[in-house]
């Protein structure tokens, strides 16, 4: 099945208000920038979609990406690890105003919530956060003589993610640090859009080397030459 679109507008049409969205990356390691603008030009000229709830491991940076998302008011709630990057003014003046919610999550019990959710596990436990502030009214339980926090599962509407080679069927391979959040993401949302820098014929990707399989990938689009966060946020770009 050939799940190549013509374009990253047509890759995020269908992203309705209200969803959950997760966004791939570490940083601007892997961040899908091409996708995330597409739907902020969606959301200029529509006004949809509006009121999302955006994972991903910060609240973005500078006036790009998941920041720029916040500034333009599409964001109802984050969720996320780190929200006060050293450059994160969108998300800190939201946040202080009352215009944004946040869900802080320890980085490796978000990365388990997304891993659960793909592997079709509802909740876990863990030692991370037990007699801190993000463990208040979850339940709680002793294993062999040490505390631990139930967590349950986190799944989305829409995963948008960045992998660098695929086939037409949307077996991904990734370059370097963008294998972070991505794969997991692929695994945990209802339907997930990938961007990549070449699109092949299946059979032209060594099997070995394909981290996400096709049948987690529901759209595919080409991005020849993707933007990297942290250089947009050097040069003060605006989106």
């Amino acid at each position: 099945m050939d799940k190549t679109l013509s374009s990253v507008a047509e890759a995020v049409a269908d992203i309705k208000d209200d969803a959950v969205v997760m966004i791939g990356g570490f940083g601007g390691s892997g961040s899908p920038i091409e996708l995330i603008h597409a739907m902020i030009d969606r959301f200029r000229e529509t006004g949809s979609p509006k009121n999302l709830t955006v994972v991903n491991n910060n609240a973005g940076n500078g006036h790009v990406g998941i920041a720029a998302m916040i500034r333009a008011g599409m964001v109802r709630k984050m969720i996320c690890s780190f929200p006060r990057s050293s450059n994160a003014e969108a998300f800190n003046e939201k946040y202080a105003a009352g215009e944004i919610e946040l869900e802080l999550v320890p980085q490796g019990t978000l990365a388990e919530r997304i891993r659960a959710a793909g592997a079709g596990i509802p909740a876990f436990y863990t030692p991370t956060s037990f007699g801190t502030e993000l463990a208040e009214g979850k339940p709680t339980e002793d294993f062999d003589g040490r505390m631990y926090v139930r967590e349950r599962w986190l799944k989305a509407d829409v995963a948008l993610i960045k992998g660098d080679i695929a086939d037409t069927m949307g077996n991904t391979t990734y370059r370097m640090a963008a294998r972070n959040f991505n794969p997991l993401m692929a695994m945990a949302a209802d339907r997930t859009v990938l961007q990549v820098s070449d699109i092949v014929t299946p059979g032209d990707i060594d099997p070995q080397i394909v981290v996400t399989p096709g049948l987690f990938i529901d759209a595919i689009v080409k991005v020849a030459d993707p933007q990297q966060e942290e250089l947009l946020v050097q040069a003060g770009a605006v989106a």
